[in-house]
């Protein structure tokens, strides 16, 4: 491929990924409980999946400082929606736990974001989204090698 070519893709991928990241979180925003942030929302979501987690893994997760996680934990346990639970075989460990305030208030803005995202992914047939999401998790895949690399 010709150098003027990729740069016109590269041009077309910034412009695109700037629109549909902002107004995605746009639309993510509208949907969740206003008491918490997109990644206060993002942190939850992952302690659900996970069940329990440690804040190191998530710092890792989120590519943040242990500091700033820490931050984002702490509001979200002073709202009732997460719990710090000692490890019984080595007090030193501190798990994350969704509390049931926290699993309700997951579950409902789930069911939201959902529908948000099932209103405009049925816009595409079956083949063009099944199409666009592995092409998306093969750009992540990369973007997670380039990461290990450096």
């Amino acid at each position: 491929m010709d150098r003027k070519k990729i740069d016109e893709l590269i041009e077309r991928y910034i412009k695109v990924s700037f629109i549909v990241t902002k107004r995605a979180e746009e639309l993510v925003k509208y949907e969740i409980d206003p008491d918490i942030t997109n990644e206060q929302h993002y942190l939850l979501r992952y302690i659900h999946q996970k069940e329990r987690c440690t804040s190191t893994e998530l710092a890792n997760v989120f590519r943040v400082n242990k500091s700033a996680i820490t931050a984002m934990i702490n509001r979200l346990v002073e709202k009732g929606f997460v719990q710090r639970i000692r490890d019984e075989k080595d007090r030193r460990v501190i798990y994350l736990a969704l509390t049931e305030k926290g699993s309700n208030l997951f579950a409902s803005t789930e069911e939201r974001v959902h529908k948000v995202v099932g209103s405009f992914i049925t816009k595409f047939s079956e083949d063009e989204i099944e199409s666009f999401i592995q092409t998306y998790e093969k750009l992540a895949n990369v973007l997670l090698e380039l990461e290990v690399e450096s």
